[in-house]
C-alpha cells in the first residue's frame, strides 16, 4: 500500500473517530472496520485508540463486519468485491464448486460471461450479470474422487471444509446455501461467522447407508479386522454427517425419495458414537460440533432439527407443452449425460430385447429406432460413448441406434417433438428432470421403477396412467412394446394425462414458491 493510501485511510479514520466522540453511532462500524484494516496494514498512527475501539465492537454483526472478515482472512481480495457498504443489498451465497460444469461435474476453466452463456444455451435461462458474482475456487480437486483413493467420502468431506474456507475468505454472504450436499461446510461457516448468518441446504442426493455402501474389496472382505474397521469407519461418517446436516436453518429436498433419506439421517442415533464423540481426545471434532448458532437464529432450541421440505427442481415446460400430441414417429428417445450411473448399456440391451421379441420392428413401416442424446463432458465420457457404440455392434442393433452427443437445447426440443417413447434406466434416480420433460413434450415415459420417477413423477393422474415402470430388461422391452402397440387414441390419452401432470406439478412457479417459503424470514 502506498503512503498516499495510508494518508487517505488515516484521514477517514480521524474523521470517523471524531464523529464517534460526538456519539454519532452511524459511523461506529465504519470506524471499527477502518481501524482493523489499518491495524492489519501495520500503520502505527492511532493504533492504540483504534484497537481499544475495535475491542468494544467485536460482537456487532453488520455488513461492514463481513467486509472486515474478508480483509482479515484474505486481504488480497480487498478491492475485488464489487459491493458498497452504504447499500442495503443482501447477498445469497450458493456453495456449488461445479457450477461452471453445467451440472455434469467436468473441470472447465470458464469466465463469468461463459458460464452465463452456457446456462442460457443448455437450460434456456437468462441471467443478469449485474446480479451475480462468481468466486472461483482453486482447490476443487480436494472434493474429487481422484484426490482420495482411500477413505474417499471422509476425504471429500474434509476437503469440502477447506474449500468452504477458501470461498469464505473471499465472500461472507448474508445467507449461505449448500446445493451439492457438502454438509460438513456448515461447520466452517458457523465457525468463521460465529453463527451469525443463517444456512440452508438444497439436497439432491444425500450421503446415506446406501451411498457409502458396505461392499468390500477382496482383501477387506477376507479380513475380519479390516471388515470391522470399515464398519466403524462408515458408522463414524454417518454419525458426523447427521450432526453436520442438523446445523442449517432450513433444508429442501428435490423429491420424496431424497426427503425420506434426509429425515432418516436427521433422526439417526448412535449412543456408542455419542460417548466416543464427547470423550474424543481429538478436540477438533468437538470444536466443529460445538453449537455456534446465534440466539437470533435459534431462539427456540439449539438442538432442534431442521424440517425437510420437498421442492421439486424447476422444469421449464412451457415450450414443450406446445408440441403436438399426434403424428409421432416410432422413435425411442433417451436424454441423459453419458455418465456411468445413467446405465446406457441397460437401455441398449432392453432395446435389443425388444427387437429380438418383435423382429417386425426392424423393417418396414413398423420399424423402430433408438436415439441416445446426451452430453459428453470429457475424454472419459467420449470413450464411454465409443464403448456404447461397440456394445450396439455386439448386440447387432447398430442400424437401429443413433448417438447424438452434446446437442444444443433447440436440437433436444426437436427430438422431443418427434419421439414416441422416453427411456430412462437409472437406478436410484433421485428425481429425473428428463422424465418430466418427456411427459411435458408428449413423450410417453418408460422408466426404472425406483426413486423419483416411481414415487413423484410417473404417477397416476385421476386414476389414469401417465407412463410405465420397469425393473429388468424384459419388463422394459414389454413396456416399450405396449406403447408401440397402443392405438392412436390410447396414446393420445396417455400423453395428455402425462403432460397435464408434468405441467401442473413441476412448473417453475412451484419451484420459486418452494424456495421463497424455505428462506422466508432468513433474508429481509
Amino acid at each position: 500500500m502506498t503512503s498516499r493510501a495510508h494518508k487517505v485511510n488515516i484521514g477517514v479514520v480521524d474523521t470517523l473517530l471524531e464523529l464517534r466522540r460526538n456519539n454519532d453511532t452511524l459511523c461506529t462500524d465504519y470506524a471499527w472496520a477502518y481501524g482493523a484494516f489499518i491495524q492489519r496494514a501495520s500503520i502505527p498512527a492511532k493504533k492504540a485508540e483504534l484497537i481499544q475501539f475495535c475491542e468494544l465492537h467485536t460482537k456487532k454483526r453488520t455488513k461492514t463486519y463481513d467486509i472486515l472478515l474478508r480483509w482479515l482472512i484474505h486481504p488480497n481480495h480487498q478491492e475485488s468485491w464489487p459491493i458498497s457498504t452504504t447499500s442495503n443489498t443482501q447477498f445469497i451465497g450458493f456453495f456449488h464448486p461445479y457450477c461452471n460444469a453445467g451440472g455434469g461435474g467436468e473441470h472447465i476453466d470458464a469466465t463469468k460471461e461463459q458460464i452465463i452463456a452456457q446456462v442460457e444455451a443448455r437450460f434456456n435461462i437468462s441471467l443478469d450479470p449485474k446480479s451475480l458474482h462468481f468466486v472461483f475456487l482453486k482447490r476443487r480437486r480436494l472434493v474429487e474422487d481422484a484426490a482420495w483413493p482411500r477413505f474417499t467420502l471422509l476425504g471429500q468431506s474434509l476437503g469440502s471444509m477447506f474449500l468452504a474456507w477458501e470461498a469464505l475468505s473471499q465472500v461472507i454472504p448474508d445467507l449461505y446455501i449448500d446445493s451439492m450436499d457438502y454438509a460438513f461446510t456448515f461447520h466452517i461457516v458457523a465457525w468463521i461467522t460465529k453463527g451469525s448468518i443463517p444456512m440452508g441446504a438444497y439436497i439432491h442426493y444425500p450421503t446415506n447407508n446406501q451411498k457409502v455402501g458396505h461392499t468390500n474389496r477382496g482383501d477387506v472382505a477376507g479380513s475380519l479386522v479390516l471388515s470391522r474397521g470399515k464398519m466403524w469407519y462408515y458408522r463414524f461418517l454417518i454419525y458426523h454427517y447427521s450432526m453436520a446436516l442438523s446445523r442449517p436453518s432450513f433444508i429442501m429436498a428435490n423429491s420424496s425419495w431424497t426427503k425420506n433419506h434426509v429425515d432418516a439421517i436427521l433422526s439417526h442415533s448412535d449412543p456408542v458414537m455419542n460417548v466416543m464423540h464427547f470423550l474424543n481426545p481429538l478436540f477438533i471434532f468437538r470444536l466443529f460440533a460445538t453449537t455456534l448458532k446465534s440466539k437470533k437464529l435459534h431462539a427456540n432450541s439449539a438442538s432442534k432439527k431442521p424440517e425437510t421440505n420437498i421442492v421439486y427442481p424447476p422444469c421449464d415446460t412451457r415450450e414443450m407443452a406446445q408440441f403436438s400430441l399426434d403424428e409421432r414417429e416410432r422413435i425411442i428417445l433417451s436424454i441423459a449425460q453419458f455418465r456411468p450411473e445413467k446405465d446406457h448399456p441397460a437401455q441398449l440391451r432392453a432395446f435389443a430385447q425388444l427387437l429380438a421379441d418383435h423382429p417386425t420392428y426392424t423393417s418396414g413401416s413398423s420399424s423402430v429406432q433408438l436415439f441416445l442424446l446426451g452430453g459428453a463432458r470429457n475424454a472419459d465420457d467420449h470413450a464411454r460413448v465409443q464403448s456404447l457404440r461397440d456394445l450396439a455392434e455386439e448386440l447387432e442393433i447398430t442400424p437401429y441406434v443413433q448417438f447424438i452427443v452434446n446437442a444444443s437445447y433447440p436440437e433436444m426440443l426437436g427430438w422431443l417433438a418427434m419421439a414416441s417413447i422416453g427411456l430412462g434406466a437409472v437406478v436410484g434416480e433421485h428425481f429425473g428432470i428428463n422424465v418430466v420433460e418427456f411427459m411435458a413434450a408428449g413423450v410417453i415415459p418408460v422408466t426404472r421403477a425406483s426413486s423419483g420417477p416411481l414415487h413423484d413423477i410417473v404417477v397416476p393422474l385421476d386414476g389414469e396412467a401417465t407412463g410405465f415402470h420397469a425393473h429388468d430388461l424384459q419388463s422394459f422391452a414389454n413396456a416399450m412394446h405396449t406403447v408401440l402397440s397402443m392405438s392412436k387414441s390410447e396414446q393420445r390419452a396417455m400423453r395428455t394425462h402425462a403432460r397435464t401432470w408434468a405441467v401442473s406439478a413441476f412448473a417453475e412457479e412451484h419451484f420459486v414458491e418452494g424456495w421463497e417459503a424455505a428462506w422466508k424470514g432468513w433474508v429481509v
